[in-house]
C-alpha cells in the first residue's frame, strides 16, 4: 500500500473529500456539528431550595419549570394562570358588589372544586419532579418527598373547605327557605323584575320565645323593616307586644270574626303577641290551618297602612348563636342592665360601649328587670340595627359555617328560594343606605288605647322623610346618619286602612330617628 493510499488519496481527476472529524460518543447524525449541551442548573439545588421552588409553583405556576430549564412549559403555565386571574378580575369589575345565590349549583361547584384540588396537586407534583429530586442524596429525597406530600394535602385543603362551606350553605338554605308549594299570597319571582314593580318592600321580623317550658309561638318582638328598593334606605317600625285590639283588613276571615278589633270584648286582653297563636289554634276563624304568620302580617300591615310582603320568625336563642358567629355586637349601653330571673341575679351588662356576646345581646334585648316593655323595645331595635351594620361581608364569609349552622334555628319564613339572589343584593344596598327607627310607645302612642289614624300618619311620614336628601331631614340634622339617599316619596305606601279621618289625640308630627343617634352605632 502506497503512502497516498494510506492517507486516502483520491483517484486522479477527482477532488479529495476531507474525512469528517468525529467526536467521541457522537453518532453519524452529529458528525458535522455537536448537539448543544442540555440545560444545567446554575447551582445544585438543596432540599430547602427545591422545596422553596416547589412551593412557589403553587402561587406562581410554572416557576419551578423555568428554574429547571423547561422554558416552554413554564411560560405556558404562567400564561394560563395569568389568563385565569384576568378573567376573574374582569368578572369582579363587571359585577361589582353584586352577589348571587344560586340554588342547585352545589353539585357543579363541588365537582369544579374537586377538579381544582386535583389539578393543583398535580401541578405541585409535576413541579417537584421537574426539579429532578433524583440529584439529591437518599436522605434528601426522603425528606423532600415527605414534605411535598404534606404540601399536597395543604394545597388541597382550601378546596375541600370551600366545598364544605358550599354544602353547608345549601343545606341551611334548603331548611330555612321554602322551595316546594308556594304561598298563594306571594307573587312569582321574575328575574328581570323580582319586586314586581314595587319601589318598596316590607319585611316583618318576628322574635319568637323558644323556651322549652312554653307551648306555641309567642311573638315577643315584632319589627317591620320597610326598605326602599332603589336606595336601600330603611325604616324600622317597632310595635309593642301588648298593643291591644288590633284591626284586621276588611273582608278577611279574621276581619269578619273580629269586626271591632282582636278580642275587643276583653278589656285587658287581645294583645298583639297573641294573634299568631290564636290563628293557629282557631283555623275556623283564621280561614285555614297554620295561618298564624299571614294573620299577623295582615294585622300589622293594616295597623301601619302598609302591605307586608314577607316575614321571618327567628328563635331568640338561635339569634344568640348568630351573634356569636359574627364575633359579638358592639352596642352603647346607656345604663346597667340586670338580667336573669325576677331580680336580675344571673348577671349585669355594664353601661358604656360594650361588645356583647350572643347570650348578653339576647338578654340585653329581653330583660325587663327594673324596666318595662317599651324600654325593652328600644333595646331590641338597637340590637337589630347593630347586627345589620356589623354583619359585614368579610365577617359573614370568614364565619360562614357558624352562621349557616345558627341560621338553621330560624323557625320559619315565607321568603322563597328564588328571591334569595335579589335579597342578598338588596341587603348590600341597605348596608350603604340610611336606617331610621320609629317605635309606637307612650307617651306619644298608647298601646291600651291605640290611635290607629295617628299610627298610620306617623308611618307614612317616616317613610316620606327617609327618602328626602339627608341634609333636609330632621333625622340627618339630629344625627348625621351614614349614607346619603335621594329620591321621591313613594306614590303610596300601600294604604289599607279604613276608619276615622281625624286623630283623637294630639299629633306632634313625630317622625323616625336615626339609629346612630338612638343607639350610638
Amino acid at each position: 500500500m502506497t503512502k497516498d493510499e494510506e492517507v486516502g488519496t483520491a483517484p486522479a481527476g477527482k477532488k479529495r473529500r476531507a474525512a469528517p472529524r468525529r467526536t467521541r460518543g457522537a453518532g453519524p447524525a452529529t458528525a458535522e456539528k455537536a448537539r448543544p449541551a442540555a440545560p444545567r442548573f446554575a447551582k445544585p439545588l438543596t432540599v430547602a431550595s427545591m422545596l422553596g421552588w416547589t412551593l412557589l409553583s403553587v402561587l406562581v405556576p410554572g416557576a419551578a419549570h423555568l428554574r429547571a430549564g423547561h422554558r416552554r412549559t413554564g411560560l405556558a403555565l404562567i400564561g394560563v394562570y395569568a389568563a385565569i386571574l384576568v378573567t376573574v378580575l374582569a368578572i369582579v369589575l363587571i359585577n361589582g358588589t353584586e352577589v348571587g345565590v344560586y340554588i342547585g349549583w352545589t353539585t357543579g361547584i363541588t365537582i369544579a372544586l374537586a377538579a381544582g384540588a386535583l389539578a393543583w396537586f398535580a401541578l405541585l407534583l409535576a413541579s417537584y419532579i421537574a426539579l429532578r429530586p433524583g440529584r439529591l442524596s437518599q436522605m434528601g429525597q426522603i425528606v423532600s418527598g415527605v414534605a411535598v406530600g404534606i404540601l399536597g394535602v395543604a394545597v388541597m385543603s382550601p378546596f375541600a373547605l370551600t366545598a364544605e362551606l358550599v354544602r353547608s350553605g345549601e343545606d341551611a338554605i334548603q331548611q330555612i327557605f321554602p322551595s316546594g308549594e308556594k304561598d298563594p299570597d306571594i307573587a312569582p319571582v321574575k328575574q328581570e323584575d323580582p319586586w314586581n314593580g314595587r319601589d318598596r318592600v316590607n319585611f316583618l321580623l318576628v322574635g319568637g320565645d323558644g323556651a322549652g317550658n312554653r307551648e306555641g309561638v309567642r311573638t315577643d318582638s315584632m319589627t317591620v323593616a320597610s326598605v326602599h328598593v332603589q336606595t336601600g334606605n330603611t325604616v324600622l317600625f317597632s310595635l309593642p307586644r301588648n298593643l291591644q285590639h288590633v284591626r284586621f283588613p276588611p273582608g278577611t276571615p279574621m276581619g269578619k270574626h273580629f269586626p271591632n278589633g282582636f278580642q275587643a270584648e276583653l278589656p285587658n286582653g287581645g294583645l298583639l303577641n297573641e294573634v299568631w297563636q290564636f290563628a293557629n289554634d282557631n283555623p275556623q276563624a283564621a280561614g285555614g290551618r297554620n295561618k298564624g304568620p299571614r294573620v299577623l302580617m295582615d294585622a300589622i300591615g293594616h295597623t301601619l297602612g302598609l302591605k307586608i310582603d314577607y316575614y321571618a320568625l327567628i328563635n331568640m336563642y338561635g339569634f344568640a348563636h348568630l351573634v356569636d358567629a359574627i364575633g359579638g355586637l358592639k352596642i352603647r349601653v346607656d345604663q346597667d342592665i340586670k338580667w336573669g330571673g325576677l331580680y336580675g341575679t344571673a348577671g349585669t351588662i355594664k353601661a358604656g360601649f360594650q361588645v356583647l356576646s350572643g347570650e348578653e345581646a339576647l338578654w340585653y334585648g329581653r330583660s325587663r328587670v327594673g324596666s318595662d316593655d317599651f324600654s325593652r323595645m328600644a333595646r331590641q331595635r338597637c340590637v337589630i340595627g347593630a347586627f345589620a351594620q356589623q354583619a359585614t361581608p368579610v365577617k359573614v364569609l370568614s364565619n360562614f359555617k357558624g352562621i349557616a349552622a345558627a341560621a338553621k334555628r330560624m323557625a320559619s319564613t315565607n321568603i322563597p328560594q328564588d328571591l334569595l339572589e335579589h335579597l342578598v343584593n338588596l341587603a348590600v344596598k341597605v348596608k350603604g343606605g340610611r336606617i331610621t327607627s320609629l317605635q309606637f310607645v307612650p307617651p306619644e302612642f298608647y298601646s291600651g288605647r291605640p290611635d290607629w289614624v295617628k299610627i298610620r300618619k306617623a308611618s307614612a311620614k317616616a317613610i316620606s322623610d327617609s327618602l328626602k336628601p339627608a341634609r333636609t331631614t330632621q333625622v340627618a340634622q339630629a344625627s348625621g346618619g351614614p349614607g346619603t339617599a335621594s329620591g321621591t316619596p313613594s306614590p303610596s305606601p300601600t294604604r289599607t286602612a279604613a276608619g276615622p279621618t281625624q286623630t283623637p289625640t294630639r299629633n306632634t308630627n313625630k317622625s323616625a330617628k336615626s339609629l346612630s343617634e338612638l343607639c350610638g352605632l
